[in-house]
Order: C-alpha cells, then sequence, then structure tokens
C-alpha cells in the first residue's frame, strides 16, 4: 500500500500508536527487537510509537505484519475492524488538504477499500507493494495522474484502471479542481498469497508488465457502482 511519509496521520495515527506499542509488548519485544525485525531503525519506531512521526502506509503494513496482524486492526477503531463508521477513517492528511479515509475491510478475500481526494497539486508518492500486488482505481470527480514506471496516465470521471501496484509510483493533482478517487487494494496477506498466480485473463500483465488488462483505462458511467 505503500506510501510517502507525511506529517499528519489523521485519527489514525494516535490509535496505531498506541496499538503498535501494547502489541509489542504483548510479544515480549523490546523496541530494538521490533526494529529488528521489521527493518526499521530503532529511532523511527520510538518516534511511531510515541506519535512523533507519521510513518508510509506500506511501513505501517511491514510493522503490522511482524505483529501478526494487518493494518486495519491498529487503523479502524477498536470493535470494529470491519470499518469505522460512514465517513470512514481518517489515516492521512496533507498540509494542502489531500486526505485518505480508509473506508472498511474484507476478510474473504481480504481487500482493503480507500477513498483519496487530492487538492488541487497534491501529489502523492507511493512505495512498491509486494511482489504480483494490483490495485483498482475509480474516479469520482476532477482528473488523476498515475505516475507509473511506464509513463504517466491521466484519468476522469467514471473512468478506472487496474495497475500493478509492485513498482514505485505516485498519484497526482495537476488541475485546479480536487481529484477524488476510490482505490481497492488487497490487505498485505491476500497480495503475498496472489504473487506469481495467473489470474483471469483481463487481469493479466500487458506488454510492459505494468498495467494490467487489454487496456489500462476502462471506462465506466460516474454512477455506476466499483
Amino acid at each position: 500500500m505503500g506510501r510517502a511519509d507525511h506529517p499528519h496521520g489523521g485519527q489514525a495515527l494516535p490509535r496505531r500508536c498506541r496499538r503498535i506499542r501494547a502489541l509489542r509488548k504483548q510479544c515480549g519485544w523490546a523496541v530494538q527487537q521490533l526494529a529488528d525485525a521489521a527493518k526499521l531503525s530503532r529511532r523511527m519506531l520510538t518516534d511511531i510509537e510515541l506519535g512523533k512521526a507519521s510513518p508510509s502506509l506500506a511501513t505501517v503494513d511491514r510493522v503490522a505484519r511482524t505483529l501478526d496482524t494487518d493494518f486495519a486492526a491498529l487503523a479502524l477503531p477498536e470493535n470494529d475492524a470491519q470499518g469505522a463508521d460512514a465517513e470512514g477513517t481518517r489515516v492521512w492528511q496533507s498540509p494542502d488538504g489531500s486526505t485518505t479515509l480508509l473506508l472498511g475491510t474484507t476478510e474473504n478475500p481480504q481487500a482493503e477499500l480507500w477513498r483519496w481526494t487530492l487538492a488541487p497539486g497534491g501529489r502523492y508518492d507511493a512505495e512498491p507493494d509486494r511482489p504480483g500486488a494490483q490495485e483498482l482505481h475509480h474516479v469520482l470527480s476532477g482528473r488523476l495522474t498515475l505516475a507509473l514506471e511506464a509513463g504517466r496516465q491521466e484519468f476522469g470521471p467514471g473512468q478506472s484502471a487496474v495497475i500493478a501496484s509492485d513498482q514505485q509510483d505516485a498519484y497526482l493533482n495537476e488541475y485546479a479542481e480536487p481529484a477524488v478517487f476510490m482505490r481497492v487494494s488487497p490487505a498485505p496477506d491476500a497480495a503475498s498469497a496472489g504473487a506469481g498466480s495467473p489470474g483471469p485473463s483481463v487481469m493479466d500483465p500487458g506488454r510492459d508488465g505494468r498495467y494490467i488488462g487489454p487496456s489500462a483505462v476502462r471506462p465506466r458511467s460516474a454512477a455506476a457502482p466499483l
């Protein structure tokens, strides 16, 4: 899921800080032990637990897996691993007003539903997911640009695209109107389980190995379900 560090973690930041610390102690691990296992510096993990750092979503995924849990269990409100409320849980917010809401998760198959809003001029730099991972984007309003290893592609309202997310990529809004889009991604364990497994023909990698399916864009009615 991945994604660059930002100074604001929204509602989920203090929650996941507490849970990471609590789970580490339940495991009987010192800070250094968990840091080593999750491939983080001791300083970074300490700052995460103290709420002084807002790590990338990929980093939180890695810590969660190390603690034998998942991102949703760390971020969503207690007593509701399936979703927070009708508006979702704000996981990321930037100074320019861009936000990310985690709307909910499924258990079988494991997947996460996100609603993103990129402010005009907004950009979100992503880290590669696990090998074989894919994600679906559907634009609700504005225009979304995906900067992928194979090049840049722009999508407007009602358009959808499935991409391979095991690459360095970025989400950009280069227009004056906010870009609002939905994103469906596999939970970390699901992405790992599917790595290297052939999917339906429409999900086979394209010639560039980055876009999935015969076309990068599959138009939909703006009101069509995701």
